[in-house]
């Protein structure tokens, strides 16, 4: 098939294709994630509780100053608000480490055993990690340090098994060409996880700290077990074709759609009619393929930049989710209920910009041009709200644009990009890559943002949040340099396809 009419069919999704399956997975693995990133976003949402509950309480009004003195306040943690402060950044830090392990370990896992099981033992078992944490403890009266620092590992590594499992069942079910807009969409996961999990954290805040996580798990344990009985990981499950093997046309289509994206354009011959993204073996009743070893899927292309560039752009979109409700409160002084709620300005500008982000890579059939662009623009957005007045409203606008520039991109290397990764040419579509490469990449920006939740209490502690900014803004422009080779090889193709689309024309 001629490349012009391959990429006519690559620029359309095949919406007519779409099953009723389609949409079933699309939500299940979108509000699974969600359920898991509100559970997370419950522990940012109440730091300002937990801080004050963790000191005496001759330090803070928040509590009744009760006697005998030494009775009620030797179970504190610490001797000031700035200590706890500096141990829940400890917290965040524990967190991502043991989330970034477990992504390593679970993209291999997914890769081999059935992702509905995996997917539903992570969710199920974290919420009743979350419950002992936030909720038992509190109960009890159970203030230790030690304790609270095995739970959250225990709980980033039973979280890790959630995102490699969703990419992997979403690149099973739609296929490259339009994968940016429904990846895009589809990415707002984590958002509406962040705006679900202020929502209720706030809505329950009045009443305790404790009952904001009793909630959020309650609800993810539902999910999980919602998960193990109702999600479907591959077409093929149902006797539908996975994603481009629907037909030779089809195919074709996803073959094109991939290649801009990880290559350039002579890295195979484009009128070769034996090249397809379907394993060597014909045989339509060979047993699944043996899945891609661990250096293998890093030693792909693009994989370790993109992962490198992840570890810098999710330091700081993560800071963003777990400080910006303590940064409100403590910068301007407003209500950690009211800071709750205008944290989820953030979350809108990163669905928005993920979404048009991943529209405008599909139209150019190129992704990292699009997301130096937004990278750029990041910088300047976050030299703006740095200097954001002490008003609501233009704190909210700030805050939107800044997500757009920021979480946008971040959603797009993420979901998108990470499957376009593990769908390449080089493993021949096999989904056996998929989960592997998703865990690499957000395992690899997972271990960037657990050392930068450290490095920002410390910062703030010690320079203020000012200083804290300029870490940003360093750690972006570090993204824009890893992906350079990238942007600069698609730039060309990109240039070299218009010259010749102007030469035929």
């Amino acid at each position: 098939m001629p490349g012009s009419l391959r990429r006519q069919l690559a620029s359309k999704v095949p919406v007519s294709q779409f099953t009723h399956h389609h949409v079933a997975v699309f939500l299940l693995t979108f509000f699974s994630y969600s359920l898991l990133h509100a559970s997370r976003k419950t522990f940012s949402n109440v730091k300002v509780s937990i801080s004050s509950q963790w000191t005496p309480s001759c330090l803070n009004d928040t509590t009744l100053e009760l006697q005998p003195y030494e009775l009620w306040n030797s179970s504190h943690l610490f001797p000031d608000t700035g200590e706890a402060t500096l141990f829940l950044g400890t917290l965040d830090t524990i967190f991502l480490f043991s989330y970034a392990v477990g992504l390593f370990v679970s993209g291999i896992v997914g890769d081999r055993l059935n992702m509905r099981w995996v997917l539903s033992f992570g969710m199920c078992s974290s919420a009743l990690v979350v419950f002992v944490f936030g909720t038992v403890s509190e109960w009890l009266h159970l203030y230790n340090k030690w304790f609270y620092c095995c739970l959250w590992i225990v709980n980033g590594l039973l979280q890790s098994t959630g995102w490699p499992c969703v990419v992997a069942v979403m690149g099973n079910w739609f296929g490259k060409a339009g994968r940016g807009f429904v990846f895009g969409l589809w990415s707002a996961c984590a958002s509406v996880g962040n705006i679900l999990g202020a929502f209720l954290a706030s809505s329950v805040l009045q009443y305790g700290y404790e009952y904001a996580f009793l909630v959020t798990a309650s609800v993810q344990f539902a999910g999980g077990v919602i998960v193990f009985f109702g999600l479907v990981t591959s077409p093929k499950e149902v006797g539908l074709p996975e994603a481009g093997e629907e037909g030779d046309s089809d195919g074709a289509a996803e073959e094109d759609a991939s290649e801009p994206l990880m290559g350039g354009s002579d890295n195979y011959d484009e009128d070769d009619p034996n090249y397809t993204v379907q394993a060597d073996d014909p045989k339509p009743s060979s047993p699944q393929p043996k899945a891609i070893g661990f250096f293998q899927a890093c030693c792909l292309p693009g994989v370790m930049l993109y992962s490198l560039a992840y570890a810098c752009l999710k330091l700081v979109n993560y800071s963003f989710f777990f400080w910006l409700p303590f940064y409100l409160s403590s910068n301007f002084g407003w209500k950690e209920a009211e800071a709750d709620k205008l944290s989820i300005w953030y979350d809108v500008g990163g669905i928005i910009g993920g979404t048009i982000q991943g529209l405008i890579s599909d139209v150019l059939k190129k992704r990292a041009p699009v997301l130096a662009v937004s990278l750029i623009l990041a910088v300047g957005s976050l030299i703006g709200y740095s200097r954001s007045p002490d008003s609501k409203v233009i704190n909210a606008v700030i805050m939107s644009v800044t997500g757009f520039f920021i979480g946008g991109p971040s959603n797009m290397i993420s979901s998108a990009i990470s499957a376009d990764l593990g769908r390449q040419e080089m493993v021949k579509g096999s989904s056996e890559a998929l989960a592997t490469v998703t865990g690499i990449v957000d395992g690899t920006g997972s271990i960037g943002a657990a050392v930068g939740q450290y490095l920002v209490s410390l910062i703030q502690e010690n320079l203020g949040w000012m200083w804290v900014f300029y870490f940003f803004i360093l750690m972006t422009s570090l993204t824009v340099l890893f992906i350079t080779p990238l942007i600069v090889r698609e730039i060309s193709d990109l240039l070299r396809e218009t010259s010749t689309r102007r030469l035929v024309g």
